[in-house]
Order: structure tokens, then sequence, then C-alpha cells
């Protein structure tokens, strides 16, 4: 496919932490790449092939300060490691007879996601993990801003591939098509994080695999919607949004402005997670 349109840098403060840098802060830890400050224009543009209205209205969206996020999405063996210690309140989701280790976690709702991080914040506050990031901040989900900054990486096209995507590039339902792109496989199921390759932030996965739980609530609009980069609040039973499609999705869905949404108890064999950390 055609490369994707990378957007003009505008650079902004990126502090101590070398941005494409990777820690992981103790063993059960997820991988966690540092993402840059930066600036872009969140949404769709209203000429995009299969563009929805809850796409827009465009806003131009600032990312003050460098902050840590997934390298993946959260695994089976990462979400089994809660559960053996203790957390996630001892809940083990079914992998659908897929297989667990490298697969991302599904059939985990936007609650489950919220048990998860609050043990990993406990493991780092109470002292068991030995901390290698110092003052930084607590574990959480990407807001719905941070997730299509990391996903576009500096792009303004569909996908961080471009203007197409195809099933060597994300895992998806190959049957479909967009934007005069050829016919794929459809896997019908997860596959290991980290089977495709990259973006230009260093994150696997923001397209396809298993749409992922961000923090907030949803709206159908953009209008009065946060301008830097924070979530967008509500009562807690509100739906809550999802991005990035999955497994099952056509490649439509996958684009980077699509906006997906459930409520918080959902758990669903194509819903998953990934996390952010505030930085110093």
């Amino acid at each position: 496919p055609p490369p994707a349109v990378v957007a003009a840098p505008q650079p902004l403060e990126n502090g101590p932490y070398e941005p494409g840098s990777v820690f992981r802060e103790f063993p059960e830890a997820p991988e966690m790449v540092v993402v840059p400050a930066g600036r872009f224009l969140m949404g769709s543009p209203p000429d995009e092939p299969d563009r929805l209205t809850n796409e827009g209205p465009q806003r131009r969206v600032t990312i003050s300060r460098p902050f840590a996020v997934g390298k993946y999405p959260i695994t089976f063996a990462e979400w089994d490691a809660c559960v053996a210690d203790g957390g996630c309140n001892g809940y083990r989701p079914g992998d659908g007879g897929w297989g667990r280790g490298r697969r991302p976690v599904i059939n985990v709702s936007w609650a489950d996601a919220q048990a998860y991080v609050a043990w990993l914040n406990g493991k780092v506050s109470s002292g068991i993990a030995q901390s290698s990031t110092g003052r930084s901040g607590p574990y959480r989900l990407l807001t719905e801003a941070e997730w299509e900054y990391a996903a576009r990486a500096g792009t303004t096209t569909p996908f961080h591939t471009g203007l197409t995507i195809t099933t060597d590039q994300a895992n998806s339902d190959g049957n479909g098509t967009y934007n005069g792109s050829v016919k794929g496989i459809y896997r019908g199921k997860t596959v290991d994080v980290g089977s495709f390759p990259l973006n230009a932030f260093g994150l696997h996965d923001m397209h396809g695999n298993v749409w992922e739980w961000v923090e907030d609530c949803y709206k159908d609009s953009y209008v009065g919607a946060p301008v830097d980069g924070s979530a967008v609040g509500g009562e807690a039973s509100c739906a809550r949004v999802l991005r990035g499609g999955s497994w099952s999705s056509s490649p439509r869905v996958l684009r980077s402005a699509v906006r997906g949404r459930g409520t918080p108890g959902d758990r669903i064999d194509y819903f998953g997670f990934r996390l952010a950390r505030t930085l110093p």
C-alpha cells in the first residue's frame, strides 16, 4: 500500500524520558514504550471513505508531555499472573480454545481492566516491585485521545500503514476490502501479540487483534471534548469507548479514527485492553 502520510513535526518538551525507549518495571508488568509529546488532528476528515459521524468534528489535541504506552495489548500470561497473585478478583477469562500465553487477553470488561490496573499499582505502591521509573504516575488505561495519537504515530491516513491495510499488517477479517485493497485471509481468532509490524512509535497491534478499552465515557461526537488529551468523564455506569477493531472486524473498522462502545461489564471474545503510564 502507499506509505502513510506523516504530519509535520511539532516537537514539544520531552523531559527526562527518551521517546522510543522501552522498560518493564518488574517481571509481571507489561512492557512499556515511551511515546513523545506532540500535537495531532483527532478524528477523521469528512472525505475519508466509510467515515462515521461520531468520528468528528476533527479537533487539534495537544499531548503536552511524554507518556508510556504498552508495547502490546495485555496478554493472557500477564492477566494470569495477576490472578495467581490474588488479584483481578480471581477472574480467569476463557480463551475460546485459542490458547493463552502471548495471545491478548479476551473476555475482559472495562471493569476487569480496572481490576488489573489496581493490582499492578498495588504491586508498585507496596514496594514488592522494584520500581525503575521513580516518580512516575500510576498505571492506567489510555484516554481516547492518547490512544488515537499513539495509533496514528504521526500519520494522517486512515491507518498507520497508509491508505489501506492488509491481513499481513493486522489481524482482521480479510474477506473485506477498503479503499482499493485486496482481500486477505480470515483467521477467525486472535494471534500472539507482536505478530505484525510495529508503528512509528514502536507499538504493535494498534489495528486489529482485539478492541481495546480506554478510559473515556462514550459521547456521540467530539463537540466540547477536551483538547489536552484528557479523558471524557461521566457517570461510573456510562458506556465506555473501545478502539482499534479486532480479529473479526472488516478493514474499514480498523481505521485509526473508528470508535466503538460497550457497557463497563461487557465481556466479549474480541475485547481486550492496553495500559498507559504517566511519566515525570
